[in-house]
């Protein structure tokens, strides 16, 4: 049987050129299997070889509205009869990147595509009702359940198998219509005896957990407000204090700026590994506006800014995690009769 051909995507990263440093690494192309992708090779093996990898800078491809033709172009060019992107984990712009480059390889090409991301991941909200999107860990840690994961799918859709989202581990792409015995409302009574009788059941429409919060109220006085900041842009006192993680941060620090009124470079810096840090260091201020929140405590446009920031890295970090940051921070600032909090990110 002569083996299907594969084509594998990845970043700067897996590519093994360079992290943040690199991420404007133009795309490029190689013949043959380069990271993870000798490990999913491997796994495929039986039904296909990975023929070529293609690489691209997650910045260059997020800034870039041009990258995705000048990627597919190189995709294309190795005559595949699948693609495989990833795997991303909890890396965002990594994730969007090879979501959008599944997605066109499916409705540009014609060619199945198989990703693997976290599901935290915004890669899995944006794409995944196209190409099948492979569930895996937080992080690289879990790189060899990731490839056995996405092997598998890779493997049924070669072989034409069929797949099934819970037993094959991917996010659910998108329902079909299906025939049974039993008409809907039988069906549905079913489940409900089970629910009732405290046994295990199955529903046919899971619905999707939104987390909706609503808006607080609006400030009818800010001359008078206490205004805080909050930040998942990693901004730190220089030397990191607190050593907040760089990625899937473990913490936040809290900071006071009790008389200062500008964050100036090589005594504040940035911990968040997600971004090229260079803007970042130079003036802290571009991500939590000290400085202009000072000015507007001199002109009476605020009452007071709070003496203390709140920061930690939102780079991969879960939302689990966040949320029980949060609980913390929104405490110590009713506390502290805070009134309204600015939040940023990178």
């Amino acid at each position: 049987m002569t083996k299907k051909r594969v084509v594998h995507y990845i970043n700067q990263f897996y590519a093994g050129i360079g992290g943040e440093e690199k991420a404007d690494t133009t795309p490029f192309k190689e013949d043959g299997q380069k990271g993870p992708g000798v490990g999913i090779n491997g796994a495929i093996s039986e039904n296909a070889e990975i023929v070529g990898t293609v690489v691209c800078g997650d910045s260059y491809f997020n800034e870039n509205p041009e990258a995705i033709n000048e990627v597919l172009e190189m995709i294309k060019s190795f005559e595949p009869d699948l693609v495989i992107a990833g795997p991303a984990f909890n890396a965002g712009r990594y994730g969007v990147a090879a979501g959008a480059v599944a997605t066109a390889v499916i409705e540009q090409l014609g060619i199945p595509a198989v990703a693997g991301m976290y599901e935290e991941n915004p890669g899995v909200d944006m794409y995944k009702k196209v190409p099948y999107i492979v569930q895996t860990g937080n992080s690289a840690a879990t790189m060899r359940k990731a490839i056995p994961a996405m092997a598998n799918v890779v493997n049924k859709i070669l072989t034409e198998q069929e797949l099934d989202p819970t037993t094959d581990g991917y996010f659910e792409r998108h329902r079909k219509n299906f025939f049974t015995e039993d008409r809907g409302s039988k069906r549905a009574v079913d489940m409900l005896v089970k629910k009732l009788a405290g046994e295990e059941f199955k529903t046919e429409y899971p619905m999707p957990d939104f987390d909706n919060v609503e808006p607080g109220k609006a400030i009818a006085d800010l001359s008078k407000a206490k205004i805080a900041i909050v930040t998942s842009g990693g901004i730190v006192p220089a030397g990191n204090p607190d050593h907040i993680e760089s990625s899937s941060a473990s913490k936040y620090g809290r900071y006071d700026i009790s008389g200062v009124e500008d964050l100036k470079e090589g005594e504040y810096e940035t911990a968040h590994g997600g971004h090229d840090p260079v803007y970042a260091n130079e003036d802290a201020d571009r991500v939590i506006p000290v400085d202009v929140l000072r000015e507007k405590e001199k002109n009476g446009e605020i009452g007071e800014l709070h003496n203390f920031f709140y920061s930690t890295v939102g780079n991969g970090t879960a939302v689990a995690s966040a949320k029980a940051y949060a609980a913390e921070i929104a405490k110590d600032l009713q506390e502290h009769n805070v009134d309204a909090v600015v939040l940023t990110s990178t």
